[in-house]
């Protein structure tokens, strides 16, 4: 497993049901593909729609784009035969949905470990019900027991519906949990992203969550349908003027006579060298995103 820092500004679900929408999969612009034989795929299609996700994972070349097969629950008939097909298939990434404990995430860890070739595979932990909210912080903690963990994926219409919240767009009374998995996923260094926005016409209101998502920290979204892929693209971006400040607290901390410089005045605010830290990050990170447009895989 490399520690090449993740960037997911958009993960979109494709149901592994459906061969035709699969065969996009390799020329969207989207950040990870998540090919998903849980909740898009009807039970008496499991069986095929897995023979398809493995075709299309052996025969497709992704690029940079993260593959990932989301499975069926460890509770479900389907889990068992959903790894054995991972593993022939070798995606970068298993995601497990429903990951309520600690002990979740450790089980699907060790049932990976069964096949050399899931070594380099990562786990993507849904969080997904109140449980999963309260033990957010025991599975992000998980570190050297399960080095395979490095993102947390915010599953809010199963977490709205075992709360007897209604899932509409307003989230009013998620924001308490949404924070509380911000929190975890920073102090333990792991990549977080938002949930799914259902009504994919709506762009305006994408937008919006999208834009929210990026002032509460969170990394990236999970997206339903390709026409979400643009607004997710460019708002979890550095944007034209940030990358500008941020060149510009660079470029002033490295002149020789700031060498010793705690604090610059720049622009008329004060910056220290913590923004300095901020500001090259992420000019780094717009380095590797550019690097994508070149066709590089950074």
């Amino acid at each position: 497993m490399t520690d090449v820092p993740l960037e997911c500004r958009s993960a979109l679900f494709m149901p592994a049901s459906n061969p035709r929408v699969l065969l996009k999969g390799p020329t969207l612009s989207a950040d990870a593909i998540i090919i998903d034989l849980e909740d898009a795929v009807a039970p008496d299609r499991k069986a095929i729609a897995r023979q398809q996700a493995a075709q299309a994972l052996s025969d497709n070349d992704y690029d940079y784009r993260v593959t990932a097969l989301r499975i069926n629950a460890a509770d479900s008939p389907w889990y068992e035969d959903d790894i054995a097909a991972a593993a022939d298939a070798c995606p970068d990434t298993i995601v497990l949905p429903k990951a309520d404990t600690a002990s979740d995430v450790l089980a699907l860890s060790s049932a990976m470990d069964r096949h050399a070739s899931l070594a380099d595979t990562r786990i993507w932990a849904m969080i997904e019900s109140p449980l999963a909210v309260l033990n957010a912080r025991d599975i992000a903690a998980l570190g050297e027991q399960c080095p395979r963990l490095s993102t947390l994926l915010i599953g809010n219409n199963d977490m709205a519906k075992e709360s007897n919240m209604p899932v509409s767009a307003d989230r009013t009374y998620l924001l308490p949990w949404l924070m509380h998995l911000v929190a975890v996923a920073h102090a333990y260094n792991l990549t977080l992203l938002d949930g799914v926005f259902n009504d994919f016409a709506n762009t305006t209101g994408f937008r919006a969550e999208c834009e929210q998502g990026v002032v509460m920290g969170m990394h990236g979204k999970l997206l339903i349908h390709p026409s979400q892929l643009g607004i997710a693209n460019e708002v979890y971006a550095p944007s034209p003027d940030e990358i500008t400040r941020a060149t510009r607290i660079v470029t002033a901390f490295s002149r020789a006579e700031n060498a010793e410089a705690g604090v610059l005045q720049i622009d008329g605010q004060m910056v220290e060298r913590l923004h300095l830290a901020m500001a090259t990050a992420l000019l780094a990170r717009a380095a590797r995103l550019a690097a994508r447009g070149q066709g590089e895989r950074p």
